[in-house]
């Protein structure tokens, strides 16, 4: 049975997840590119003022992924501004 990567990513996220919460912050999965293994992610609470949160971003969430899900590349933090300025993009561009 083959198991979509997107799957597999929510799944590792749920495992993530309470280390994350315990420290006031949580992670939100915004995409998952199958073609190229970006994994696309929030971080938010108090993951988004930490200093620490690239490496947390990188050392540890990317870390983790890659190692259990075949095909995952990397993982990349979109902030809210970042989402704004692409709806706010979008909806110029009609």
């Amino acid at each position: 049975m083959v198991i979509v990567m997107r799957t597999q990513v929510e799944e590792t996220i749920e495992v993530i997840r309470p280390a994350l919460q315990a420290d006031g912050g949580d992670i939100v999965l915004r995409d998952v590119n199958e073609e190229t293994g970006v994994v696309s992610v929030s971080l938010t609470g108090a993951c988004v003022s930490c200093p620490a949160s690239t490496q947390t971003l990188k050392a540890g969430i990317e870390r983790i992924m890659r190692d259990r899900i075949d095909g995952v590349t990397e993982v990349v933090n979109i902030d809210d501004d970042a989402i704004d300025a692409l709806l706010d993009a979008g909806a110029n561009a009609r």
